[in-house]
């Protein structure tokens, strides 16, 4: 494997930067006095030094080596040397490239929700100043001919005419605007269309990792010799467009490119707000798997800087630590511009870097938590790439900080009230009757839950809390109850607008939903996403108690979640092509039936006066989208969010989306049942046992209906928790009964009690009678 050289920019505490040798990182003055210059702005307290690393090759096989550093240096700046007449290349020297401390945050504090917004990224109002585009030079390739190029190099040998391409295209960003740009003499200054032909990119990067190893070097020396251009003044158009083109090259999929990445990556973290509206909605205009190649890129970069296959390979991570807040702050450009795609270009869990996962999570949140809004870097200022298991992690672990402090203060006012302590008192005790599931308790919500039945033996290890709470969701959902409306059409509960004297039974339902939060128990209650938008609007509790809580901005999306048929009528409205005010002859009011009486609300002030009309028609759909899912159910969800939050008062809240905090409360859809086969443990059977083999042919052959009934019999929930399968801890027992007899379950203990059935065809129509008709709960 042959070597290449490549340039390396890292931070030192030297005085001045040098040119030097990464091998033992000795600085180039020890060698050569003579090469001193000038200190870079990087940081306050570092320079910034050049070095080249003796690495692993290319991933393709190379058809040349560069036998001296001194020969490599003189080819990357040969135009740069002609033009200057410098004698010496070792006067390279990398710009005056703020460090990311240095300028606005890179990271913005979640917390005063500062990051870039969908809203302010999907206005066309942000607008960089217009500067003069400079004139192109002349590039007379297309893409028909670059592929005709390649394929002639491929049957003949001769690389040299799609070489000569690839050097002129790549040596600076003028050249890369005049290869790519659909039209030299248009300016492309808007967000909508950056201009630049994307097949042509694509069919130059395609088709560059399969050329020889030295096209491929002569790109790269391009591209170093692009970024050390000196910057003076804001950048122009063609400069973001070489941005957006270099950052999707595929070489820096490779490690041997990484120090030159890092630097495009900064280069890019470090424009202004403007710059970055531009390239946000040029990402979105990418292809789903152009997209996703930029994501686990960046992605990869990031786990490859924090926990290197070889450490020797990268420049010590103290003199790079720019390296992964610039990539972090790239990918949140990614991100913001796959938010404002609807349906999104990719998930938002193909952000998560599962990476993250094994640093400390605990010191990430504290330094975040200490340093708010300050330049000092945490991956929880970029939540988005912490996976939903490592938030529950970092909840958890606040939670259980917050107990313990709780507890602690319980046992200092016993002692210094001269009663004795006792271990109760560490612990939100319920002592409750089947027959009344509720207690008042309100000061000791933040400790660990135990529940007692009156009248039963039985110590809580778990299983009983999880029985109380799965009773007393199945009371506080049912229909007679009256605070919560089932919509059969979506099968999701949604709150009741009836109007009442008093909604502490709403935030009583708060506290329960926060409290299994708090205790990590998941619940089989089915709110539709928008009440878990709501719920995070704000995530925390506001100072002023006049500010409104639990409101969000909703549209018929979210109405369709919860009525589908009603926001079916409303894009219907939308779409009329007829005249809406003679057919409709609606006006600006809602009609909604109480207690058997019809009454009518005003969307807006005189709305019983004012005609839906074709020009109006839009804003009588928001008002009536807001009114049924914000302002009708105001104080409902006003106590509900009060009632959540009196428990969950979290800064980890502020790490979450919507979809996030529905995991955590009522677990995930998506089943695994190989996962869940793998860690089964067993009582009485082993996993080599014929009736086992039976069960799980039969359960893995079931339809997903089928298997989520199965989850639901044994569990008390068809969705899975955070951690998946395996934290389940689902457990099958022998059942030493007669074969004639029924499964059961113990849903507290995530158990499936088994009688031995003599074959499949048995077993399989007993399971599914069994996990069929199991509405309600059988106590022994």
């Amino acid at each position: 494997m042959e070597h290449f050289l490549k340039y390396i920019m890292y931070m030192s505490d030297d005085t001045e930067c040098n040119l030097a040798c990464p091998v033992d990182w000795t600085p180039a003055t020890a060698l050569h006095p003579e090469l001193t210059y000038p200190r870079s702005s990087v940081s306050s307290s570092s320079s910034c030094t050049f070095a080249v690393l003796v690495s692993s090759g290319l991933d393709r096989g190379s058809k040349g080596q560069i036998s001296t550093f001194s020969s490599f240096i003189s080819t990357v700046n040969q135009k740069k040397e002609a033009a200057e007449n410098r004698s010496s290349p070792t006067h390279l020297v990398f710009p005056n490239i703020k460090n990311v401390r240095d300028l606005p945050p890179i990271c913005l504090d979640v917390r005063q929700k500062q990051r870039i917004s969908t809203e302010a990224s999907s206005s066309s109002e942000t607008k960089a100043p217009v500067l003069p585009e400079p004139v192109l030079p002349n590039q007379p390739k297309t893409m028909k001919d670059f592929q005709e190029d390649t394929e002639k190099a491929k049957s003949s040998g001769d690389w040299k005419a799609v070489h000569d391409f690839y050097l002129t295209t790549f040596d600076s960003f003028p050249e890369l605007n005049a290869a790519f740009k659909k039209d030299a003499t248009t300016s492309f200054n808007t967000i909508e269309d950056s201009g630049i032909n994307a097949k042509f990119v694509n069919a130059v990067y395609d088709a560059l990792l399969n050329t020889p190893q030295d096209i491929q070097k002569t790109v790269l020396k391009g591209i170093i010799n692009s970024l050390l251009r000196e910057w003076k003044g804001p950048r122009t158009k063609d400069d973001l467009r070489a941005y957006f083109i270099l950052l999707q090259n595929p070489q820096f999929n490779n490690t041997s490119t990484y120090v030159i990445y890092a630097h495009l990556l900064r280069q890019i973290a470090t424009l202004v707000e403007a710059d970055h509206h531009f390239l946000v909605h040029w990402f979105k205009k990418l292809s789903q798997k152009r997209f996703k190649q930029l994501v686990e890129r960046l992605l990869q970069f990031i786990s490859l800087r924090l926990f290197p296959a070889k450490p020797e390979e990268f420049p010590p991570i103290t003199k790079c630590s720019w390296w992964i807040p610039s990539a972090s702050k790239v990918l949140s450009l990614l991100n913001t511009a796959n938010s404002l795609v609807h349906p999104p270009l990719i998930p938002y869990t193909d952000f998560y870097n599962s990476t993250l996962d094994h640093i400390d999570l605990m010191e990430e949140y504290h330094t975040w938590q200490s340093f708010g809004n300050s330049h000092r870097f945490s991956f929880c200022q970029y939540p988005f790439v912490i996976s939903i298991a490592a938030k529950k992690i970092i909840i958890q672990r606040d939670s259980e900080q917050q107990m313990i402090s709780i507890a602690r203060q319980s046992l200092v006012d016993k002692v210094s009230r001269r009663q004795r302590p006792d271990m109760n008192m560490l612990f939100l005790n319920m002592k409750v009757r089947r027959t009344h599931l509720l207690t008042r308790k309100r000061a000791d919500l933040k400790k660990k839950l135990k529940v007692t039945f009156v009248g039963e033996a039985g110590l809580d290890m778990g299983g009983l809390t999880k029985e109380w709470f799965l009773l007393l969701i199945r009371q506080i959902f049912h229909p007679d109850y009256g605070m919560f409306t089932y919509h059969k059409d979506s099968h999701c509960h949604w709150f009741s607008s009836f109007k009442c004297d008093n909604y502490s039974e709403f935030r009583l339902v708060g506290i329960l939903m926060g409290l299994a939060v708090y205790n990590s128990i998941t619940l089989d209650i089915r709110f539709p996403p928008c009440c878990y938008k709501k719920l995070l609007s704000p995530p925390i509790i506001p100072s002023d108690q006049n500010t409104p809580v639990g409101i969000c901005s909703v549209t018929t999306d979210d109405l369709c979640q919860i009525m589908p048929e009603l926001a079916h009528g409303l894009s219907e409205l939308l779409s009329y092509e007829g005249n809406v005010e003679e057919d409709f002859y609606s006006t600006f009011q809602v009609f909604q039936e109480e207690f058997g009486i019809i009454k009518s609300y005003n969307l807006k002030p005189g709305g019983d006066k004012i005609p839906v009309t074709n020009q109006n028609r839009k804003e009588y759909v928001q008002l009536y989208v807001d009114f049924l899912l914000n302002k009708s159910i105001y104080k409902q969800f006003a106590a509900f969010y009060y009632g959540f939050h009196s428990v969950c008062a979290s800064n980890a809240l502020m790490l979450l989306r919507p979809e996030e905090v529905e995991i955590l409360v009522c677990g995930s859809p998506e089943l695994d049942m190989h996962a869940l086969q793998r860690s089964t443990q067993y009582d009485g059977y082993a996993k080599t046992d014929l009736t086992i083999r039976y069960f799980w042919d039969v359960v893995l052959g079931f339809p997903l209906d089928l298997q989520k009934k199965l989850l639901h019999f044994t569990t008390g929930s068809d969705r899975v928790p955070v951690g998946g399968m395996a934290d389940l801890n689902f457990k099958i027992s022998k059942n030493e009964t007669s074969t004639n007899w029924l499964p059961v379950a113990h849903t507290c203990f995530n158990q499936l009690c088994l009688p031995p059935y003599k074959s499949k065809k048995d077993l399989k129509q007993k399971l599914i009678i069994g996990i069929s008709n199991s509405e309600g709960f059988g106590l022994e």
